[in-house]
């Protein structure tokens, strides 16, 4: 079990993300009001917060929202996930779908550190189910018997 520790979205894609308390998470979308949703694979951004803590201890200056994640959650190693991992938030069912991503242009973080975490702790997943997030609230991925018996209800 997660706990969100912080919840970031930006309007404009190749910006920083800003922090908001609570997002609506809309079903094959994304995030609402966030640039980086829409109709693909890559519809939410997550970090595990242990993971930015420790790139932290290294020296780097960053703030929620600077690798462009969408969701920062305490207690769930992310990067340690298979695809197809479900985890739900609230009434919010997310789906992993893919593990990190290449830094194309490397960013100012990459720039000042050498390195972005990005490419090998950021998960992105779909949206199956929205719902709404706030910060505070529990993530919680799912058994794997659990994601099939959720993925059967679905259909029906």
């Amino acid at each position: 079990m997660g706990k969100i520790i912080a919840i970031c979205t930006s309007p404009k894609k190749g910006t920083a993300k800003q922090t908001v308390e609570q997002i609506t998470i809309v079903e094959n979308f994304g995030l609402e009001g966030d640039a980086h949703a829409g109709n693909w694979h890559r519809q939410v951004s997550l970090l595990s917060w242990q993971a930015v803590e420790a790139f932290k201890a290294r020296g780097a200056l960053v703030k929620h929202g600077c690798f462009g994640e969408n969701f920062v959650v305490d207690g769930i190693d992310f990067a340690a996930l298979p695809v197809g991992t479900r985890i739900a938030c609230n009434d919010a069912l997310l789906e992993v779908t893919q593990i990190g991503k290449e830094c194309h242009s490397h960013c100012q973080i990459f720039h000042t550190m050498g390195e972005c975490i990005m490419p090998t702790q950021g998960v992105f997943a779909r949206v199956l189910r929205g719902g709404v997030a706030r910060t505070g609230d529990a993530m919680e991925v799912l058994p794997a018997a659990s994601a099939a018996s959720v993925a059967r209800e679905n259909k029906a």
